[in-house]
């Protein structure tokens, strides 16, 4: 198949879903929702959500606009993975200054408009989920259920906590490999894998379906943060869009740094073909699934 123009059309979808479901400029406080539009607005892969859509179409054979809710439920996504990165940014926490090759949002809105941008991003997601304009449709125990899923994989048994255990984890203090992957199955994994599931979910998956995509998100989720480890060492600012060598500057633990560079290639692509295995009971309607998780390896951004 081709994974590029699969890409593109999803990618397109959720664009437009996006921009049409955020709040105008025009509308006060103004200055907040400028800030909030000029993050979700600097593009990206929009991975999470064309995961979600991806899963939705390997269980159901449909497309992305002919599953109730679908495109609410992946969205959701992108509003938190962008709240995330704005708060990432920040001082307190990476200090980056450029961001899918444009400042951060806290270099263009100042420190306390981009905390409150990433809340109202936050926030906004669930609002998309629960609001029948977009998320109608959809059967209530499955809204539910993604809901939930979000929430889990978003806060401090996910997303959050990985992040804190990765702050506290900086500097030249030894750290072992058990917590390494808890920290990239919890700040980068958990999100990813949540993806899978909610479209999964969204799409009403059957318990071996569910299993076998959530293995898949699992190995793919882990393989994404590995390769971003190795980007930060051999990518460059034009190709990535965001600072790069900072992990190592701020002493952050990573697998090029426990493990090696070319050991971690390796473990890279065990991932993703550990995740292209867990597909086996799909047939030609989960490929760009299996495409992404190779994507995934070989992406230079």
């Amino acid at each position: 198949m081709d994974l590029k123009a699969y890409m593109s059309e999803r990618k397109t979808l959720v664009d437009n879903f996006l921009l049409s479901a955020a709040t105008g400029e025009d509308v006060m406080p103004s200055s907040l929702h400028r800030s909030m539009r000029y993050s979700l607005e600097a593009g990206g892969k929009r991975v999470r959500p064309v995961l979600a859509i991806a899963a939705a179409e390997a269980v159901t054979g449909k497309q992305a606009q002919d599953i109730p809710g679908l495109m609410a439920a992946a969205c959701s996504l992108e509003f938190i993975h962008t709240y995330s990165l704005v708060h990432d940014d920040l001082p307190a926490m990476d200090d980056d200054d450029f961001r899918r090759g444009r400042p951060t949002n806290h270099k263009v809105f100042g420190e306390a408009v981009a905390i409150l941008a990433g809340d109202a991003l936050l926030t906004y997601a669930f609002e998309l989920l629960a609001d029948p304009k977009y998320s109608g449709g959809m059967d209530s125990a499955r809204s539910v259920a993604v809901i939930r899923e979000i929430a889990y994989a978003a806060g401090s048994m996910g997303m959050v906590g990985g992040q804190v255990v990765d702050i506290e984890s900086e500097g030249g203090g030894e750290v072992d490999f058990a917590t390494l992957e808890y920290i990239h199955t919890h700040k980068t994994g958990a999100l990813i894998l949540a993806s899978v599931r909610t479209g999964a979910i969204a799409a009403g998956a059957d318990g071996r379906q569910l299993d076998a995509l959530s293995r898949f998100g699992t190995h793919a989720g882990l393989a994404f943060q590995v390769a971003d480890d190795i980007l930060d060492i051999i990518g460059t600012q034009e190709e990535t869009g965001k600072d790069v060598g900072s992990d190592i500057a701020r002493g952050k633990k990573t697998y090029p740094a426990l493990i090696g560079l070319e050991e971690s290639k390796l473990r890279a692509k065990e991932l993703a073909d550990a995740a292209v295995d867990a597909l086996s009971i799909f047939g030609a309607e989960a490929d760009p699934l299996r495409e992404i998780a190779r994507y995934i390896v070989s992406r230079n951004n």
